[in-house]
Protein backbone atom coordinates (compact mmCIF):
# COMPACT_ATOMS: atom_id res chain seq x y z
CA UNK A 1 0.00 0.00 0.00
CA UNK A 2 1.31 3.54 -1.34
CA UNK A 3 0.18 6.32 0.70
CA UNK A 4 0.30 9.80 -1.14
CA UNK A 5 -0.07 13.45 1.03
CA UNK A 6 -3.27 14.07 -0.87
CA UNK A 7 -4.55 9.88 -0.41
CA UNK A 8 -4.11 10.91 3.22
CA UNK A 9 -5.45 13.86 3.79
CA UNK A 10 -8.85 12.79 1.69
CA UNK A 11 -9.23 9.75 3.99
CA UNK A 12 -8.89 12.11 7.37
CA UNK A 13 -11.35 14.30 5.67
CA UNK A 14 -13.95 11.31 5.29
CA UNK A 15 -13.24 10.04 8.98
CA UNK A 16 -13.91 13.58 9.91
CA UNK A 17 -16.74 14.13 8.09
CA UNK A 18 -18.38 11.09 9.33
CA UNK A 19 -17.46 11.81 12.96
CA UNK A 20 -19.09 15.15 13.06
CA UNK A 21 -22.51 14.20 10.92
CA UNK A 22 -22.99 11.32 13.60
CA UNK A 23 -22.05 13.90 16.60
CA UNK A 24 -24.30 16.69 15.52
CA UNK A 25 -27.22 13.70 14.33
CA UNK A 26 -28.16 13.63 17.81
CA UNK A 27 -28.08 17.63 18.32
CA UNK A 28 -31.69 19.10 18.80
CA UNK A 29 -30.66 22.59 16.63
CA UNK A 30 -29.16 20.37 13.81
CA UNK A 31 -32.80 17.63 13.51
CA UNK A 32 -34.47 20.45 11.88
CA UNK A 33 -32.31 21.28 9.35
CA UNK A 34 -31.13 17.66 8.53
CA UNK A 35 -35.00 16.91 8.51
CA UNK A 36 -35.97 19.19 5.57
CA UNK A 37 -32.52 18.29 3.67
CA UNK A 38 -33.93 14.61 3.62
CA UNK A 39 -37.66 15.24 2.80
CA UNK A 40 -35.93 17.62 0.13
CA UNK A 41 -35.89 15.31 -3.30
CA UNK A 42 -33.81 17.69 -5.32
CA UNK A 43 -31.31 17.77 -2.27
CA UNK A 44 -31.20 14.03 -1.64
CA UNK A 45 -30.70 13.41 -5.33
CA UNK A 46 -28.05 15.61 -6.28
CA UNK A 47 -26.44 14.35 -2.97
CA UNK A 48 -26.83 10.94 -4.41
CA UNK A 49 -24.68 11.69 -7.66
CA UNK A 50 -22.53 13.34 -5.32
CA UNK A 51 -21.87 10.12 -3.65
CA UNK A 52 -21.69 8.55 -6.42
CA UNK A 53 -18.38 11.09 -7.62
CA UNK A 54 -17.01 10.46 -4.17
CA UNK A 55 -17.22 6.63 -4.35
CA UNK A 56 -15.03 6.59 -7.30
CA UNK A 57 -12.69 9.16 -6.29
CA UNK A 58 -12.07 7.38 -2.90
CA UNK A 59 -11.13 4.03 -5.30
CA UNK A 60 -8.83 6.11 -7.33
CA UNK A 61 -7.13 7.18 -4.22
CA UNK A 62 -5.95 3.63 -2.47
CA UNK A 63 -3.06 3.62 -4.02
CA UNK A 64 -0.32 0.49 -4.30
CA UNK A 65 2.60 -0.78 -6.27
CA UNK A 66 1.58 -3.06 -9.12
CA UNK A 67 3.78 -5.92 -9.72
CA UNK A 68 3.00 -6.89 -13.47
CA UNK A 69 5.83 -6.37 -15.78
CA UNK A 70 7.97 -6.15 -12.76
CA UNK A 71 7.80 -2.84 -13.81
CA UNK A 72 6.81 -1.47 -10.00
CA UNK A 73 4.41 1.29 -11.12
CA UNK A 74 2.22 2.91 -8.88
CA UNK A 75 -1.60 2.51 -9.62
CA UNK A 76 -4.64 2.87 -7.88
CA UNK A 77 -7.77 0.32 -7.02
CA UNK A 78 -9.54 2.27 -9.88
CA UNK A 79 -6.85 1.67 -12.22
CA UNK A 80 -6.40 -2.10 -11.39
CA UNK A 81 -10.46 -2.20 -12.65
CA UNK A 82 -10.25 -0.11 -15.39
CA UNK A 83 -7.16 -2.00 -16.64
CA UNK A 84 -8.88 -3.28 -19.78
CA UNK A 85 -9.90 0.27 -20.99
CA UNK A 86 -6.32 1.79 -19.54
CA UNK A 87 -4.33 -0.81 -21.87
CA UNK A 88 -6.33 -0.51 -24.44
CA UNK A 89 -4.66 2.16 -26.49
CA UNK A 90 -4.95 3.26 -29.92
CA UNK A 91 -2.00 4.81 -32.35
CA UNK A 92 -3.94 8.14 -32.49
CA UNK A 93 -7.79 9.71 -32.43
CA UNK A 94 -10.64 7.83 -32.76
CA UNK A 95 -14.03 8.88 -32.82
CA UNK A 96 -17.04 7.54 -30.01
CA UNK A 97 -17.56 4.35 -30.41
CA UNK A 98 -15.55 4.13 -33.68
CA UNK A 99 -13.96 0.91 -35.40
CA UNK A 100 -11.51 2.97 -37.74
CA UNK A 101 -9.07 5.51 -37.29
CA UNK A 102 -10.17 9.42 -37.38
CA UNK A 103 -7.62 10.39 -39.66
CA UNK A 104 -6.76 8.72 -43.34
CA UNK A 105 -3.49 6.72 -43.74
CA UNK A 106 -1.88 5.14 -46.53
CA UNK A 107 -2.42 1.89 -45.93
CA UNK A 108 -0.41 -1.04 -47.39
CA UNK A 109 -2.51 -3.75 -49.08
CA UNK A 110 -1.71 -7.40 -49.03
CA UNK A 111 -0.94 -7.30 -53.57
CA UNK A 112 1.41 -4.63 -51.89
CA UNK A 113 -0.76 -1.95 -53.23
CA UNK A 114 -1.31 1.60 -51.55
CA UNK A 115 -4.71 3.40 -51.13
CA UNK A 116 -5.76 6.04 -49.02
CA UNK A 117 -8.07 5.18 -46.23
CA UNK A 118 -8.91 4.84 -42.71
CA UNK A 119 -7.16 1.99 -40.49
CA UNK A 120 -9.10 -0.50 -38.64
CA UNK A 121 -8.45 0.19 -34.60
CA UNK A 122 -6.59 -2.50 -32.87
CA UNK A 123 -8.87 -3.06 -30.08
CA UNK A 124 -12.14 -0.76 -31.24
CA UNK A 125 -14.52 -2.83 -32.79
CA UNK A 126 -11.70 -5.64 -33.48
CA UNK A 127 -13.82 -8.52 -32.72
CA UNK A 128 -15.99 -7.75 -35.91
CA UNK A 129 -15.34 -9.16 -39.44
CA UNK A 130 -17.03 -6.70 -41.53
CA UNK A 131 -17.61 -3.38 -39.18
CA UNK A 132 -19.24 -1.44 -41.90
CA UNK A 133 -22.34 -3.47 -42.15
CA UNK A 134 -22.21 -4.76 -38.34
CA UNK A 135 -21.17 -2.64 -36.00
CA UNK A 136 -24.29 -0.42 -35.47
CA UNK A 137 -26.38 -3.85 -34.60
CA UNK A 138 -23.45 -4.91 -32.50
CA UNK A 139 -23.59 -1.82 -30.32
CA UNK A 140 -26.89 -2.15 -30.20
CA UNK A 141 -26.82 -5.72 -29.18
CA UNK A 142 -23.91 -4.92 -26.93
CA UNK A 143 -26.09 -1.98 -25.04
CA UNK A 144 -28.77 -4.13 -24.44
CA UNK A 145 -26.57 -7.18 -23.01
CA UNK A 146 -24.96 -4.96 -20.87
CA UNK A 147 -28.30 -2.96 -19.59
CA UNK A 148 -29.71 -6.96 -19.05
CA UNK A 149 -26.92 -7.92 -17.00
CA UNK A 150 -27.13 -4.60 -14.47
CA UNK A 151 -30.68 -5.04 -14.47
CA UNK A 152 -30.60 -8.07 -12.96
CA UNK A 153 -27.79 -7.78 -10.51
CA UNK A 154 -29.50 -4.55 -9.46
CA UNK A 155 -32.80 -6.85 -8.81
CA UNK A 156 -31.18 -9.43 -7.41
CA UNK A 157 -29.35 -7.16 -4.84
CA UNK A 158 -32.55 -5.11 -3.93
CA UNK A 159 -34.62 -8.28 -3.43
CA UNK A 160 -31.73 -9.83 -0.75
CA UNK A 161 -32.27 -6.25 0.70
CA UNK A 162 -36.17 -7.29 0.65
CA UNK A 163 -35.25 -10.47 2.17
CA UNK A 164 -33.08 -9.43 4.73
CA UNK A 165 -35.11 -6.62 6.08
CA UNK A 166 -38.57 -8.97 6.67
CA UNK A 167 -36.07 -11.91 8.20
CA UNK A 168 -35.67 -9.27 10.50
CA UNK A 169 -39.43 -8.12 11.28
CA UNK A 170 -39.20 -4.89 9.52
CA UNK A 171 -40.73 -3.57 6.19
CA UNK A 172 -39.38 -1.10 4.28
CA UNK A 173 -41.61 1.37 2.93
CA UNK A 174 -40.81 3.92 0.31
CA UNK A 175 -42.03 7.45 -0.15
CA UNK A 176 -42.17 9.75 -2.71
CA UNK A 177 -37.99 10.79 -2.19
CA UNK A 178 -37.26 7.24 -1.18
CA UNK A 179 -38.63 5.66 -4.86
CA UNK A 180 -36.91 8.65 -6.92
CA UNK A 181 -33.61 7.91 -4.76
CA UNK A 182 -33.86 4.51 -5.80
CA UNK A 183 -34.47 4.98 -9.63
CA UNK A 184 -31.48 7.05 -9.96
CA UNK A 185 -29.97 4.24 -8.40
CA UNK A 186 -31.08 2.10 -11.05
CA UNK A 187 -30.09 4.34 -13.82
CA UNK A 188 -26.44 4.99 -12.33
CA UNK A 189 -25.40 1.52 -11.69
CA UNK A 190 -27.17 0.45 -14.85
CA UNK A 191 -25.20 3.51 -17.01
CA UNK A 192 -22.12 2.66 -15.33
CA UNK A 193 -22.53 -1.20 -16.05
CA UNK A 194 -23.20 -0.46 -19.54
CA UNK A 195 -20.76 1.86 -20.45
CA UNK A 196 -17.41 -0.51 -19.00
CA UNK A 197 -19.13 -3.29 -20.59
CA UNK A 198 -19.55 -1.31 -23.87
CA UNK A 199 -15.73 -0.68 -23.23
CA UNK A 200 -14.33 -4.01 -23.46
CA UNK A 201 -15.11 -3.61 -26.91
CA UNK A 202 -15.32 -0.01 -28.21
CA UNK A 203 -14.32 3.55 -26.68
CA UNK A 204 -17.17 4.40 -26.12
CA UNK A 205 -15.98 8.38 -25.51
CA UNK A 206 -13.40 8.05 -28.45
CA UNK A 207 -9.54 8.50 -28.13
CA UNK A 208 -7.07 11.27 -27.89
CA UNK A 209 -3.90 11.98 -29.77
CA UNK A 210 -1.81 9.52 -28.42
CA UNK A 211 -4.72 6.99 -28.74
CA UNK A 212 -5.42 6.85 -24.97
CA UNK A 213 -9.03 6.31 -23.93
CA UNK A 214 -11.15 9.51 -23.19
CA UNK A 215 -13.70 8.29 -20.46
CA UNK A 216 -10.67 6.29 -18.98
CA UNK A 217 -9.05 9.88 -18.85
CA UNK A 218 -12.50 11.23 -17.65
CA UNK A 219 -13.27 8.72 -15.09
CA UNK A 220 -9.51 9.51 -13.71
CA UNK A 221 -10.48 13.46 -13.55
CA UNK A 222 -13.09 12.79 -11.00
CA UNK A 223 -10.59 12.86 -8.00
CA UNK A 224 -8.43 15.32 -9.16
CA UNK A 225 -11.90 17.45 -8.68
CA UNK A 226 -13.02 15.87 -5.42
CA UNK A 227 -9.58 16.61 -4.42
CA UNK A 228 -9.20 20.23 -4.86
CA UNK A 229 -12.99 20.71 -3.64
CA UNK A 230 -12.39 19.00 -0.53
CA UNK A 231 -8.74 19.61 0.61
CA UNK A 232 -8.80 23.20 -0.70
CA UNK A 233 -11.54 23.37 2.07
CA UNK A 234 -10.38 21.92 4.34
CA UNK A 235 -7.15 24.18 4.57
CA UNK A 236 -9.11 27.28 4.04
CA UNK A 237 -11.85 26.14 7.08
CA UNK A 238 -9.66 26.77 10.02
CA UNK A 239 -8.06 30.44 9.08
CA UNK A 240 -11.63 31.20 8.04
CA UNK A 241 -13.27 30.29 11.11
CA UNK A 242 -10.34 31.14 13.74
CA UNK A 243 -9.84 34.60 11.86
CA UNK A 244 -13.88 35.31 11.68
CA UNK A 245 -14.72 34.33 14.99
CA UNK A 246 -12.05 36.38 17.26
CA UNK A 247 -12.26 39.53 14.55
CA UNK A 248 -16.06 39.97 15.26
CA UNK A 249 -15.96 38.81 19.35
CA UNK A 250 -12.88 40.66 20.55
CA UNK A 251 -12.89 43.85 18.17
CA UNK A 252 -10.56 46.60 18.82
CA UNK A 253 -6.59 46.11 17.53
CA UNK A 254 -7.08 42.52 16.84
CA UNK A 255 -10.14 42.96 14.65
CA UNK A 256 -8.06 45.65 13.02
CA UNK A 257 -5.31 43.11 12.37
CA UNK A 258 -7.53 40.52 10.66
CA UNK A 259 -8.99 43.51 8.63
CA UNK A 260 -5.58 44.05 7.61
CA UNK A 261 -4.19 40.47 6.55
CA UNK A 262 -7.49 39.50 4.72
CA UNK A 263 -7.68 43.09 2.88
CA UNK A 264 -3.74 43.06 1.73
CA UNK A 265 -4.23 39.57 0.72
CA UNK A 266 -7.57 40.33 -1.44
CA UNK A 267 -5.59 42.96 -2.90
CA UNK A 268 -2.77 40.55 -4.31
CA UNK A 269 -4.32 39.03 -7.42
CA UNK A 270 -4.47 35.15 -6.77
CA UNK A 271 -3.85 34.23 -10.51
CA UNK A 272 -0.17 35.75 -9.72
CA UNK A 273 0.37 34.25 -6.58
CA UNK A 274 -0.59 30.69 -7.67
CA UNK A 275 1.87 31.10 -10.40
CA UNK A 276 4.26 32.12 -8.07
CA UNK A 277 3.49 28.81 -6.28
CA UNK A 278 3.68 26.57 -8.32
CA UNK A 279 7.11 28.01 -9.61
CA UNK A 280 8.25 27.47 -6.02
CA UNK A 281 7.20 24.14 -6.37
CA UNK A 282 8.68 22.83 -9.13
CA UNK A 283 11.75 24.51 -8.47
CA UNK A 284 11.98 22.59 -4.99
CA UNK A 285 11.26 19.63 -7.13
CA UNK A 286 13.78 19.96 -9.53
CA UNK A 287 16.42 20.22 -6.90
CA UNK A 288 15.27 17.52 -4.64
CA UNK A 289 15.35 14.84 -7.27
CA UNK A 290 15.94 11.72 -5.31
CA UNK A 291 12.79 12.86 -3.01
CA UNK A 292 10.47 12.81 -5.96
CA UNK A 293 11.75 9.31 -8.20
CA UNK A 294 8.25 8.84 -9.33
CA UNK A 295 6.44 10.82 -11.39
CA UNK A 296 3.36 10.57 -9.57
CA UNK A 297 4.70 11.76 -6.56
CA UNK A 298 5.87 15.25 -8.14
CA UNK A 299 2.30 15.45 -9.61
CA UNK A 300 0.83 14.70 -6.33
CA UNK A 301 3.45 17.68 -4.35
CA UNK A 302 2.00 19.48 -7.37
CA UNK A 303 -1.71 18.98 -6.44
CA UNK A 304 -1.52 19.62 -2.47
CA UNK A 305 0.21 22.56 -3.25
CA UNK A 306 -2.42 23.91 -5.25
CA UNK A 307 -4.52 23.07 -2.81
CA UNK A 308 -2.87 25.16 0.10
CA UNK A 309 -2.55 28.10 -1.95
CA UNK A 310 -6.23 28.09 -2.87
CA UNK A 311 -7.18 27.72 0.34
CA UNK A 312 -5.01 30.46 1.48
CA UNK A 313 -6.42 32.78 -1.00
CA UNK A 314 -9.99 31.91 -0.82
CA UNK A 315 -11.04 32.20 3.20
CA UNK A 316 -11.65 35.61 2.76
CA UNK A 317 -15.26 35.67 1.85
CA UNK A 318 -16.43 33.29 5.15
CA UNK A 319 -14.40 35.22 7.31
CA UNK A 320 -16.20 38.67 6.77
CA UNK A 321 -19.27 36.50 6.94
CA UNK A 322 -18.50 34.71 10.76
CA UNK A 323 -17.45 37.97 11.65
CA UNK A 324 -20.54 40.14 10.35
CA UNK A 325 -22.25 37.31 12.54
CA UNK A 326 -20.19 37.01 15.14
CA UNK A 327 -20.64 41.02 15.92
CA UNK A 328 -24.41 40.26 15.94
CA UNK A 329 -23.79 36.82 18.31
CA UNK A 330 -21.95 38.63 20.98
CA UNK A 331 -24.56 40.99 22.08
CA UNK A 332 -27.20 38.77 22.65
CA UNK A 333 -28.15 37.98 25.86
CA UNK A 334 -27.22 34.32 26.54
CA UNK A 335 -23.73 35.55 25.78
CA UNK A 336 -23.62 38.92 27.82
CA UNK A 337 -25.17 37.14 30.59
CA UNK A 338 -22.37 34.45 30.45
CA UNK A 339 -19.46 36.97 30.54
CA UNK A 340 -21.47 38.88 33.49
CA UNK A 341 -20.87 35.14 35.43
CA UNK A 342 -16.96 34.84 34.77
CA UNK A 343 -17.02 32.14 32.38
CA UNK A 344 -13.95 32.57 30.44
CA UNK A 345 -14.04 33.63 26.88
CA UNK A 346 -12.42 30.60 24.98
CA UNK A 347 -15.43 28.59 26.29
CA UNK A 348 -17.93 31.48 24.92
CA UNK A 349 -16.48 30.91 21.90
CA UNK A 350 -16.39 27.38 22.26
CA UNK A 351 -19.98 26.52 23.36
CA UNK A 352 -21.61 30.10 22.39
CA UNK A 353 -20.44 31.53 19.43
CA UNK A 354 -19.30 28.39 17.33
CA UNK A 355 -22.37 26.56 17.10
CA UNK A 356 -24.29 29.34 16.51
CA UNK A 357 -22.28 30.35 13.13
CA UNK A 358 -21.54 26.79 11.97
CA UNK A 359 -24.66 26.98 9.29
CA UNK A 360 -22.67 29.80 8.28
CA UNK A 361 -20.08 27.27 7.84
CA UNK A 362 -21.91 24.69 5.99
CA UNK A 363 -23.72 26.73 3.55
CA UNK A 364 -20.48 28.08 2.40
CA UNK A 365 -18.30 24.79 1.99
CA UNK A 366 -20.56 23.54 -0.33
CA UNK A 367 -21.47 26.56 -2.30
CA UNK A 368 -17.18 27.47 -2.80
CA UNK A 369 -17.08 22.94 -3.47
CA UNK A 370 -18.37 23.78 -7.43
CA UNK A 371 -16.55 27.06 -7.79
CA UNK A 372 -13.15 25.34 -6.70
CA UNK A 373 -13.91 22.49 -9.10
CA UNK A 374 -14.19 25.04 -12.05
CA UNK A 375 -11.47 26.64 -10.42
CA UNK A 376 -8.88 23.87 -11.18
CA UNK A 377 -10.17 24.07 -14.97
CA UNK A 378 -9.27 27.15 -15.71
CA UNK A 379 -6.03 27.16 -13.71
CA UNK A 380 -4.63 23.93 -15.96
CA UNK A 381 -6.35 26.00 -19.09
CA UNK A 382 -3.73 28.39 -18.75
CA UNK A 383 -0.77 25.81 -17.50
CA UNK A 384 -0.85 27.13 -13.66
CA UNK A 385 -2.93 24.08 -12.67
CA UNK A 386 -2.08 20.42 -11.86
CA UNK A 387 0.69 18.66 -13.37
CA UNK A 388 0.45 18.10 -16.90
CA UNK A 389 0.81 14.30 -16.45
CA UNK A 390 -2.61 14.51 -13.76
CA UNK A 391 -5.88 13.80 -15.14
CA UNK A 392 -8.04 16.36 -14.56
CA UNK A 393 -11.08 17.87 -16.90
CA UNK A 394 -8.69 21.02 -17.11
CA UNK A 395 -5.88 19.06 -18.93
CA UNK A 396 -8.08 17.81 -20.97
CA UNK A 397 -9.74 21.08 -22.16
CA UNK A 398 -6.57 22.73 -22.31
CA UNK A 399 -5.52 19.74 -24.90
CA UNK A 400 -8.95 20.59 -26.61
CA UNK A 401 -7.73 23.71 -27.12
CA UNK A 402 -5.42 22.45 -30.86
CA UNK A 403 -8.03 19.87 -31.26
CA UNK A 404 -11.07 22.35 -32.12
CA UNK A 405 -9.18 24.17 -34.66
CA UNK A 406 -7.95 21.08 -36.93
CA UNK A 407 -9.85 19.64 -39.70
CA UNK A 408 -11.58 17.25 -39.12
CA UNK A 409 -12.63 18.90 -35.59
CA UNK A 410 -12.18 16.36 -32.55
CA UNK A 411 -14.79 17.37 -30.15
CA UNK A 412 -15.43 14.39 -28.20
CA UNK A 413 -12.30 15.02 -25.20
CA UNK A 414 -14.17 18.78 -24.83
CA UNK A 415 -17.44 16.95 -24.68
CA UNK A 416 -16.79 14.05 -22.65
CA UNK A 417 -14.70 16.52 -19.70
CA UNK A 418 -17.35 19.12 -20.21
CA UNK A 419 -20.09 16.65 -19.16
CA UNK A 420 -18.31 15.54 -16.36
CA UNK A 421 -17.62 18.58 -14.78
CA UNK A 422 -21.32 19.60 -15.86
CA UNK A 423 -22.84 16.70 -13.77
CA UNK A 424 -20.20 17.35 -10.67
CA UNK A 425 -20.63 20.47 -10.34
CA UNK A 426 -24.58 21.14 -11.03
CA UNK A 427 -24.81 18.25 -8.24
CA UNK A 428 -23.11 20.37 -6.16
CA UNK A 429 -25.30 23.26 -6.70
CA UNK A 430 -28.21 21.80 -6.28
CA UNK A 431 -27.37 20.15 -2.64
CA UNK A 432 -25.44 23.28 -1.88
CA UNK A 433 -29.29 24.86 -2.55
CA UNK A 434 -31.08 22.66 -0.86
CA UNK A 435 -28.51 23.01 2.08
CA UNK A 436 -28.95 26.89 1.79
CA UNK A 437 -32.41 26.60 2.12
CA UNK A 438 -32.79 24.25 5.30
CA UNK A 439 -30.04 26.11 7.19
CA UNK A 440 -31.88 29.60 6.58
CA UNK A 441 -32.99 30.93 9.55
CA UNK A 442 -35.09 33.36 7.78
CA UNK A 443 -36.70 29.95 6.50
CA UNK A 444 -36.52 28.13 9.82
CA UNK A 445 -40.66 27.82 10.20
CA UNK A 446 -41.36 27.52 7.17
Amino acid sequence: MIILWTDSLIFLLVLVSIASFFYVLHKPQWQRPLEKIVRNKTGMLSLLVLLFFISIGLLDSLHFKSNQSNSHEIISVLDYCADTIKSHSEKTYSAPFATHLYSKEIILGDNGSKHWAHPRLVYGGAHLQHPESEYKKDIALKTFIGFAKSSLIFVLIGAVCFATARFMDKTIVLNSVGKALLLLTFVLFTSSYTLIYLSSYYHVMGTDKVGEDVFYQAIKSIRTGLVIGFLTTLVMLPLAIVFGIMAGFFRGWVDDIIAYIYTTLNSIPSVLLIAASILMVQVYVANHPDSFTNPLLRADMRLLFLCLILGVTSWTGLCRSLRAETLKLREMEYVQAAQALGVKRAMILYRHILPNVMHIVLISVVLDFSSLVLAEAVLSYINIGVDPTTYSWGNMINNARLEMAREPIVWWSLTASFLFMFSLVLAANLFADCVSDAFDPRRSRT
